[in-house]
């Protein structure tokens, strides 16, 4: 067993893999499996594996939940608050991808300390350096990028060429099969570094696209049940999760349906205020930097009447000081706004008309950051131990797929090593 914050983690009893699939809304696997799209997942379901609708983290981005998912923990424990945040230290606004913002170690590095060799590999490459953080020394996990795959090589285990290893080059990130490739990468390095526990981290850009049956979306869930069955062909235990969901962010006419908060209070008289979007990040082909949650630094005089304010917008959901958010959402006090605001399930929040280029989203834009992209699929490969069935679904234990209950992605891991019928090393 190994330590880690407030939890314990049996060694893997055989090999271990959780796929988060980004901005998979339990929506899509509802409708890729009742189309039959995804026949090795049926077939799994159908022989005793768990499908259940958890929660993610608020704010529903990227960085701060695959975090969580990677330490078990909430931003408030392991400091990854958004995507991108305001050092207050420096006067900058910068990307939290780099592992000193990080406060706890993970998963990996925890496993390496035992001897246990991980794999991490994420889709965007922004990932990389956060999953394989070392805070503590000794070894080091295994982090790999699909997008920057072809710079990539491991020659302490004598593989000189990523690409060549997969057996193909490495698509674009904006390329539908991008994801595929992350998978492709745990399936032909696993065994060449003899890595035994590894977490794959896919890109939403698909999800940003198109919602649940559309073609782009029907062939990736197709493709990624292919490959999720190839995990299981070479014996792998395999959970999925998702960071966050996605929802329809359109007003009537297609266009975004964006409230620019910087405008709305500079037109109220306000000034010497900062709105912060911490869905900022490299990929903004994806969203534009628009999502459902922002922060506001304001000063305290301001504060009352810059929430009066944001909280009068036609689309905006919930106002919250920053005391409240960090006690509501498990964030760090120190590392989010005075104000938190989120938008409601179909609106973004932006800084000013002039400051976003919405050529990338003109039409059709999909995001994510609030409540409503909270809703994620956790889902084992393999049963629970019958006691652990029946503590978390109660009396209604042989329910039906893909049912609430009270797990969130922090839980996944937690799931695989310590809950499944095997998992008794």
């Amino acid at each position: 067993m190994i330590d880690l914050c407030d939890r314990r983690y049996a060694l893997p009893a055989r090999k271990t893999v959780v796929f988060c699939v980004d901005g998979c809304a339990p929506e899509y696997l509802d409708q890729a499996l009742a189309d039959g799209l995804m026949p090795r997942l049926a077939a799994t379901l159908a022989r005793g594996g768990l499908y259940v609708r958890g929660r993610g983290q608020i704010p529903s981005f990227t960085n701060p939940n695959n975090v969580s998912i990677v330490t078990g923990q909430p931003a408030r424990v392991h400091g990854i608050s958004g995507n991108y945040y305001f050092d207050a230290a420096s006067g900058e606004e910068v990307p939290m991808n780099d592992p000193r913002f990080l406060r706890v170690p993970t998963l990996f590095e925890k496993m390496e300390q035992t001897g246990v060799r991980t794999l991490c590999i994420t889709a965007k490459d922004k990932l990389r350096a956060l999953l394989g953080a070392c805070r503590e020394g000794g070894p080091r996990p295994i982090s790999l990028s699909a997008e920057k795959a072809h710079e990539q090589a491991l020659p302490e285990h004598a593989i000189a060429s990523i690409t060549a290893a997969v057996g193909r080059e490495n698509p674009s990130i904006y390329d539908w099969d991008i994801s595929h490739y992350a998978m492709e990468m745990g399936l032909a390095l696993h065994e060449r570094v003899s890595a035994t526990l590894l977490y794959v981290s896919l890109t939403d850009y698909v999800q940003h696209k198109e919602p649940p049956r559309g073609p782009m979306s029907d062939r990736f869930y197709a493709r990624f049940d292919a490959l999720f069955g190839a995990y299981l062909d070479a014996g792998f235990v395999c959970g999925i999760t998702a960071d966050h969901g996605m929802n329809d962010k359109t007003a009537p006419d297609g266009s975004p349906n964006v409230r620019y908060l910087e405008d709305a209070l500079r037109e109220a008289g306000l000034s010497g205020f900062r709105v912060l979007l911490p869905i900022t990040d490299p990929y903004v082909v994806h969203h534009g930097a628009l999502g459902s949650y922002a922060t506001v630094y304001a000063g305290a005089s301001a504060q009352p009447r810059a929430a009066e304010v944001l909280a009068r917008l036609p689309g905006v959901e919930l106002v919250l000081r920053r005391d409240e958010a960090a006690r509501r959402f498990a964030l760090p006090p120190d590392r989010i706004g005075d104000l938190v605001v989120l938008g409601d399930r179909s609106t973004v929040l932006g800084k000013s008309a002039a400051y976003h280029d919405l050529s990338a989203v003109q039409r059709g834009l999909r995001s994510h950051g609030g409540l409503h992209e909270a809703d994620v699929p956790i889902l084992a490969s393999h049963p629970l131990r019958p006691e652990e069935r029946a503590r978390l679904l109660g009396a209604d234990a042989d329910a039906a797929s893909g049912r609430p209950c009270a797990l969130s992605n922090a839980d996944v891991f937690d799931l695989l090593l310590n809950r499944l019928s095997i998992a008794t090393a």
